[in-house]
């Protein structure tokens, strides 16, 4: 049968100029993120957005990309509800975060595959690593993309310090 070796090259080509090959092994999921971190997490981003003035929507989903908490402070445009459900969704099922993907696409050339993926390549969607294990994603956004990288960034740590 001669389609068997051309689809296993194909697969191989695939995986070899993926935009998403890893050079490593891929960070494992872990159980869903439970309520109680996805508060701890949402009350520390909030804080930081608060602090900084910042009027954000931030989304928390699990590791399989669902929702488990959204918050949208005052004054937030209404566009950045659906933006950072999609940078928490998109970080979580890529297992990296959504600034990488940026990276890759302003690098251009083969990487502007990149824009036929589902998802959303704007940093600001950082995956929650708990014990080498991703449970969740955080997304944000409202303000500039490396301001709702900031936020993301400070709920994460109060979960993983």
């Amino acid at each position: 049968m001669k389609s068997a070796p051309i689809f296993a090259l194909a697969l191989f080509a695939l995986t070899v100029s993926s935009p998403f090959s890893f050079a490593q092994e891929p960070t494992p999921y872990g159980e869903p993120i439970a309520l109680e971190q996805a508060k701890k997490v949402m009350k520390a981003a909030e804080e930081e957005a608060r602090k900084q003035k910042w009027p954000v929507a931030i989304a928390i989903v699990d590791s399989s990309g669902f929702l488990v908490m959204f918050q949208r402070l005052e004054n937030t445009q209404l566009g950045s509800v659906e933006v950072s459900l999609e940078k928490a969704k998109t970080a979580a099922l890529f297992r990296r975060t959504t600034k990488e993907l940026e990276d890759r696409l302003v690098a251009g050339g083969a990487n502007l595959k990149v824009l036929r993926l589902p998802g959303l390549p704007i940093e600001g969607g950082i995956p929650i690593v708990v014990n080498g294990k991703i449970i969740g994603a955080i997304g944000v956004s409202g303000v500039q993309s490396t301001q709702d990288a900031q936020v993301a960034s400070a709920g994460i740590k109060a979960l993983v310090p």
